[in-house]
């Protein structure tokens, strides 16, 4: 208990930004401190627990043994203080607060535009640091604590994460106007077989979405040419590389000036994926996430209805 007093939450604050920045300068720079302040501190920190919890060196800043056994427990701590201060907080009538949300850059930058103006004005004292990765790394870095909850595409598939799906997503059929099923006034799942099908790399979720959608239709994916990003998924398509399957809220947000292109659906087939939020089974800020799922939910439905489907229907 002695020990215990003799560290501040700030501390703890210093500890793991400096473990996940590997760099006492860049830790420094995220923090908004002086390097030898948080250098300082660290060292008053190592003092109190009596023990050694950085490793520095010309190569780096890497933790200890004993610091890696501690930073488990100063996130915990750092976690509950946080979900102390947005129990009282949401007890007086308000959220407040900076949250970490990871997000997946095939849907992030379709979605966030829609939600977070509308979000930030119900939620004044709220703010939503966004950062983008596959979901892979998302479900990482949310069990290791580098995200408080992200958006995401389902199935997520680590353990001891809380997932609220939010809504369906349809995939909308892209080619160019001089491909051969273009001029087809319906086009339905016999009409893709055999047909090449351009996918995303095979790092994104999206890529295994669409391989087992074209394994369903017969349709033959093109791995020689995969896009680095939706845009890119797009422009081979428009140079008549191939077909490909394309996220609504993409195709709404990016596809405007359809020249050159003919956006359609699978008819007979249903087509989508799914979206969701998730966060740490533990995590303080719970309350908060689940409303904030109720609120994308609502706003989905109102200002992207031709884009989205409610989850179950």
């Amino acid at each position: 208990m002695a020990i215990f007093l003799n560290l501040t939450l700030r501390q703890l604050h210093y500890f793991v930004a400096v473990s996940e920045n590997g760099s006492f300068r860049r830790a420094a720079d995220q923090l908004g401190v002086t390097q030898p302040t948080l250098t300082a501190q660290i060292a008053v920190l190592e003092q109190a627990l009596g023990v050694q919890i950085f490793e520095r060196s010309r190569a780096g800043t890497r933790l200890t043994a004993a610091g890696r056994e501690l930073l488990p427990s100063a996130r915990r701590v750092l976690e509950e203080a946080q979900g102390f201060d947005d129990l009282a907080h949401s007890l007086s009538g308000g959220y407040v607060g900076t949250y970490r949300l990871g997000v997946a850059p095939t849907i992030g930058p379709y979605l966030l535009p829609y939600i977070l103006p509308q979000i930030h004005a119900a939620y004044a004292g709220l703010k939503l640091y966004v950062r983008e990765a596959t979901p892979s790394i998302l479900e990482t870095e949310l069990k290791n604590g580098s995200h408080d909850l992200i958006l995401t595409s389902l199935p997520v598939l680590a353990r001891d994460l809380v997932t609220e799906p939010l809504f369906r997503e349809p995939l909308k059929l892209v080619m160019s106007l001089e491909h051969d099923l273009a001029s087809k006034k319906r086009i339905g799942p016999h009409d893709l077989r055999g047909q090449e099908v351009l996918v995303i790399g095979e790092h994104h979720l999206f890529h295994r979405q669409i391989v087992t959608l074209c394994e369903r239709l017969h349709a033959n994916v093109r791995r020689d040419y995969e896009g680095t990003s939706l845009d890119t998924l797009r422009h081979m398509v428009v140079m008549g590389m191939g077909i490909a399957f394309l996220p609504a809220l993409y195709v709404r947000s990016e596809i405007r000036d359809r020249e050159g292109l003919r956006v359609t659906d699978v008819e007979g087939s249903k087509m989508y994926r799914s979206h969701a939020l998730a966060w740490r089974s533990n995590a303080p800020g719970r309350k908060l996430f689940r409303d904030l799922a109720d609120e994308i939910r609502r706003l989905a439905g109102k200002h992207l209805g031709d884009a989205t489907l409610p989850i179950g229907k």
